[in-house]
């Protein structure tokens, strides 16, 4: 006996019929005129060919059909999808609903971060010795790719990261930009010439790369970030291995496989996923790693800073901030309101670009503040794959938590809170993290809601 579940799209071309059975299997008929006999384990979801596996993560939660097991996903090393070593594992859930459980991914130690970089280190030279127009011929086709599977992979997003669906496929717009933008600098990677003061000489600079790069990226674009670090990196003919935030490690995944699937040789891009604290930090401290990209924390960004410097490592961090917006007594109090709400709230906060502080002239601070607390009062918070919802949810409990705690600190140290300032946790927002728009006034420069990053929907 079979249950109609849904019609799955793919690549927004063809309807992809499914059932699924008394058993808990799941029967796929792909428009290829061949079909797929999943059983309801994770190594056979895993299993399906990438783009249909990622088609069903994103459009299809199996886990309301009963019986299903979130997907396994892999490492990528030397061109192979593997386990860690240990075969330890780590869940990715939607923090709007921490029921729906994305997927799981290998926890990766030394060994497997060991592996990568010797893939790394043996693709370099070949990779390196491939002309960068063909290089970036490659990544145009990545380009191409990532546009096509814009809408499955902006989805993949907002349900792992939380941000709402507008957000998430802008994040992978990004991506796709730098794709091309990266792919055209293939034919531009010019050195220069200069006179010498050799009689019927002259002088030149070559551009050379560097070598194996760790690119280590947070949970917050999970895949614009990304794409700003492999694709400079692979067209100026670098070798990367890529270490995804384990919150986000799906939509990372997924970005991946498209880039592999564009024609990338073996090793020159590797993923290994894990935490910062064990994976992380081998990798950047790794004695088989030329340079490290780090986006991330600022605490995390200067201990890294420090173990680079002491052995003599080039890396480049990209950290946190605390970014005011100054509203003039001219200004257009609409477009003002209008920009500080989407700088404290985008992304519900959680962005180092975030304007979580507002200096308003006093000449309009009254009639600004009045027009700003009705616009963040009335913002829909929920679940980000709801096109009606303006602010999604806290990537997880713990940050919840911090941002609530900053909230206390607010209040204990004096400011008023005119706004919010509570977790939502009845009804439709129980089963994730959600934090209400939450405004306070009358807060001094010294305070520490003034002064550090809160990385929440908190604005000062």
């Amino acid at each position: 006996m079979s249950y109609r579940v849904q019609a799955i799209r793919h690549d927004n071309l063809n309807t992809l019929p499914c059932s699924l059975t008394a058993s808990g299997r799941l029967f796929l008929l792909f428009p290829q005129n061949y079909a797929h006999l999943i059983h309801s384990t994770a190594t056979g979801l895993a299993a399906l060919p990438a783009p249909f596996r990622s088609d069903i993560l994103s459009l299809l939660n199996l886990r309301r059909y009963g019986g299903f097991m979130p997907a396994a996903f892999q490492n990528l090393i030397n061109g192979k999808w593997v386990q860690a070593a240990s075969k330890a594992t780590l869940e990715s859930v939607n923090p709007a609903d921490t029921t729906d459980v994305i997927g799981t991914v290998p926890s990766s130690g030394k060994e497997d971060v060991d592996q990568a970089i010797a893939a790394a280190r043996t693709a370099q030279k070949q990779w390196q010795a491939t002309p960068a127009p063909k290089r970036g011929e490659i990544i145009f086709r990545a380009a191409e790719q990532l546009l096509r599977h814009k809408d499955e992979l902006g989805r993949l997003v907002t349900r792992e990261m939380g941000k709402i669906l507008s957000e998430g496929l802008g994040d992978v717009q990004e991506a796709i930009d730098m794709a091309y933008y990266m792919a055209g600098e293939g034919r531009r990677l010019s050195g220069e010439t200069v006179p010498s003061e050799l009689f019927a000489k002259d002088c030149k600079s070559v551009r050379t790369p560097v070598g194996v790069f760790a690119l280590i990226t947070p949970w917050n674009f999970p895949t614009a970030i990304p794409a700003w670090k492999i694709f400079p990196c692979l067209i100026a003919g670098n070798t990367a291995v890529f270490k995804p935030s384990s919150f986000t490690p799906v939509a990372a995944t997924r970005l991946v496989e498209i880039i592999q699937a564009s024609g990338l040789p073996p090793g020159v891009l590797n993923l290994v996923h894990g935490t910062g604290d064990e994976t992380g930090e081998c990798l950047a401290s790794h004695p088989g790693v030329d340079g490290v990209s780090f986006t991330g924390s600022s605490a995390v960004g200067e201990r890294l800073l420090k173990t680079c410097a002491s052995i003599g490592k080039e890396i480049s961090c990209e950290m946190g901030g605390k970014n005011p917006i100054i509203v003039m007594d001219d200004a257009k109090l609409e477009l003002a309101v209008e920009g500080a709400l989407w700088g404290a709230f985008g992304t519900s906060g959680q962005r180092c670009t975030a304007a979580s502080r507002l200096i308003v002239h006093e000449k309009v601070h009254d009639k600004f503040l009045a027009m700003f607390l009705k616009a963040a009062s009335s913002l829909k918070v929920g679940s980000g794959l709801d096109k009606a919802t303006q602010m999604g949810p806290v990537i997880n409990e713990a940050q919840m938590k911090k941002v609530l705690g900053y909230i206390e600190t607010g209040k204990k140290e004096g400011a008023r809170l005119a706004l919010g300032g509570n977790a939502m946790q009845e009804g439709n927002f129980a089963k994730g993290f959600f934090i209400e728009p939450t405004v306070f006034t009358d807060v001094a420069m010294d305070m520490r809601i003034a002064q550090e990053e809160i990385f929440g929907p908190v604005v000062a």
